[in-house]
């Protein structure tokens, strides 16, 4: 019978919301966000697609004083342009065509509560200067409406854009950027944070359905040496795909039949290294090692084959922060 993992408590973990971590990374995001989740400040998180952005937004109006308010969605990639203003901010009955009824839109809906405004780098440049008048003025205006109407909201936003590049490139406002970077959060790729794939597992099999299925340790490891590009929403899709060839709730290795990615590195005999020198590939290797490691220089050195004494003395040959 193949060893098998499931997630034990140990020392230094650190919950906020749904998100339990023993990355010391991920643990500065979550008690950073901890403490801001008490105040009124904009928090607009930032990370790679997949990294659970909504889940943080969700965590953090739950531990807010405004929990028992409601929490609204406004995904600003998913609306069409023409309807972004209607449902952002609501619309009188006889707006437009089709406006049979009046419309209360999203800020609308959200008063006294959070909303929430995912991937806010696709908001059409046209209704930025109406989000920062709402913003500023804590009120809006439905379309077709002459009535100015207060609302009391939290705002939270999302991204994976680089927001400041896009203020650059013109396609993002300043003064919006500015007015959502009261709180700018990074989020962590899970390739920064693998030591929390064994905490993350079991509750993404718990929401799959398959609570009690269990996997072999070389399953772990499968997974851990994975670059993970598509993040958490990958790790979760992974697992979905296993659990269809998977028999007598144990996952193997072999059932990881879709976790190959066109962004997963190559294996070391299909790169072209000749004419590199040794050094640059040493440091290459140690820069990636570490950072799959979550910056843990005892795991980096194991993985490597050398001891951490020998590890501290290379960091200190290239130059890189010990």
């Amino acid at each position: 019978m193949p060893p098998t993992s499931r997630v034990t408590p140990v020392p230094t973990l650190f919950r906020f919301g749904r998100s339990l971590s023993r990355s010391p990374l991920m643990q500065q995001v979550l008690a950073a966000l901890s403490r801001l989740a008490q105040t009124e400040l904009t928090i607009t998180v930032v990370g790679e697609t997949g990294t659970g952005k909504d889940v943080i937004a969700h965590a953090i109006h739950d531990h807010s004083p405004r929990c028992a308010g409601p929490f609204v969605v406004f995904d600003c990639g998913a609306v069409a342009a023409s309807l972004a203003e209607s449902e952002l901010f609501g619309h009188e009955r006889g707006a437009f065509t089709g406006a049979t009824v009046s419309y209360s839109g999203a800020f609308e809906r959200a008063n006294g509560g959070t909303l929430f405004l995912d991937e806010i780098g696709e908001l059409p440049m046209e209704l930025q200067p109406l989000l920062l008048r709402a913003l500023e003025n804590r009120g809006v205006r439905r379309v077709g409406g002459n009535e100015y109407r207060p609302v009391d909201v939290r705002v939270l936003a999302a991204t994976n854009r680089d927001l400041p590049a896009c203020v650059k490139a013109r396609t993002f406002r300043e003064d919006l950027f500015f007015r959502l970077a009261a709180a700018l959060v990074p989020m962590p790729a899970l390739r920064q944070r693998l030591e929390d794939l064994p905490l993350l597992i079991p509750g993404l099999l718990a929401d799959l359905g398959f609570p009690d299925t269990v996997m072999t340790d070389e399953t772990l490891a499968c997974l851990s040496a994975h670059s993970w590009p598509g993040n958490v929403r990958e790790l979760k899709n992974t697992l979905a795909s296993a659990l269809a060839f998977a028999d007598g709730g144990t996952l193997k290795p072999e059932h990881l039949h879709f976790m190959q990615s066109v962004n997963q590195p190559r294996p070391l005999e299909e790169l072209m290294l000749g004419g590199k020198s040794l050094s640059s590939l040493e440091r290459l290797a140690i820069e990636q090692t570490l950072m799959q490691c979550g910056g843990n220089k005892s795991v980096a050195a194991q993985s490597l084959g050398i001891s951490t004494s020998t590890l501290y003395e290379k960091l200190k040959k290239f130059g890189m922060r010990s």
